[in-house]
């Protein structure tokens, strides 16, 4: 209650805290699932480096393992950062990230017509990537079919 007898709002959590439960991080972590991407980090006792759920390096033993609910967390209790996965940076930014990065800016390119407009080339040039790269971002081998693909999800909904 404030001074003047207001009663303080209360305002709810974007992202509730997570209650970090050894078995269930550590399973999220051997599956490398994006959904916990930000919600823990796992330090390794044996390397002394901190990884995001999603670094792609191989998984350590459970024994080994630390779960932090930050980044920060980790640091302070001595761990350095993986230079993989770069967990001291915002989900999204780092590099293992870039795949990710790239399928989404080409499917929002493909979504505005450029490839019918500039081609498959043009549009992996806009990217900064090469053509192949780009049938690899997104998972299809011909152009053709990436476009009868991606029309049919346009029309069809989720």
């Amino acid at each position: 209650m404030s001074e003047n007898g207001e009663q303080a709002l209360a305002l709810p959590a974007t992202m509730p805290p997570m209650t970090l439960d050894p078995t269930t991080c550590y399973r999220a972590l051997r599956a490398r699932d994006a959904r916990f991407d930000g919600r823990f980090f796992v330090a390794v006792s044996s390397t002394r480096i901190y990884c995001r759920p999603v670094c792609t390096v191989k998984p350590p033993r459970r024994e080994n393992c630390r779960f932090y609910p930050s980044a920060a967390a980790a640091e302070v209790a001595g761990y350095r950062p993986c230079l993989r996965c770069r967990p001291e940076l915002a989900p999204g930014n780092a590099s293992v990230d870039a795949t990710t990065r790239v399928a989404q800016a080409a499917a929002s390119l493909i979504e505005d017509r450029a490839l019918d407009a500039e081609g498959l080339e043009a549009v992996a040039a806009r990217l900064g990537i090469t053509d192949d790269l780009l049938r690899l971002s997104v998972g299809l081998e011909d152009p053709d079919e990436l476009w009868t693909d991606l029309e049919h999800a346009l029309t069809v909904p989720p």
